[in-house]
């Protein structure tokens, strides 16, 4: 079973949310998404100033089976990427939950992320093979 840390945040899509001290969310691909995805060759991350609403496309992550849409799990700005992942997308599949993060958002509404789900939830969309 894949790892889902308790600590974290989910979206139905298989993005994890982790709420920093400032008030910004890191968001990156759950363990989960990566082993559905297998080997990464290549991820396209937001621009930082980029602005999206919930649910928006925001990255794409491409591996030798598919391309997959990473979507905002808050409406905000992203004020930060993870610039190691162009040279190493496989960080992702390696430490999707430490250095495979993809961005960091300010959040336009801190209160989304009462709106995500919480590992319990995001277990159960798991067993129901969402």
């Amino acid at each position: 079973m894949s790892e889902v840390p308790t600590d974290l945040k989910y979206t139905s899509d298989h993005e994890w949310v982790r709420m920093e001290d400032r008030g910004t969310m890191v968001v990156g691909l759950t363990d989960y998404a990566q082993e559905q995805l297998g080997d990464l060759v290549y991820v396209d991350t937001p621009e930082v100033g980029a602005t999206f609403v919930a649910g928006d496309v925001c990255a794409v992550v491409e591996s030798v089976k598919a391309a997959s849409d990473v979507y905002s799990p808050a409406g905000g700005d992203v004020v930060a990427v993870n610039e190691n992942l162009g040279e190493d997308p496989e960080l992702i599949s390696n430490d999707p939950y430490g250095n495979g993060w993809l961005f960091e958002l300010a959040p336009a509404d801190p209160a989304e992320w009462d709106e995500l789900l919480d590992s319990e939830q995001y277990e159960e969309l798991l067993e129901a093979g969402v």
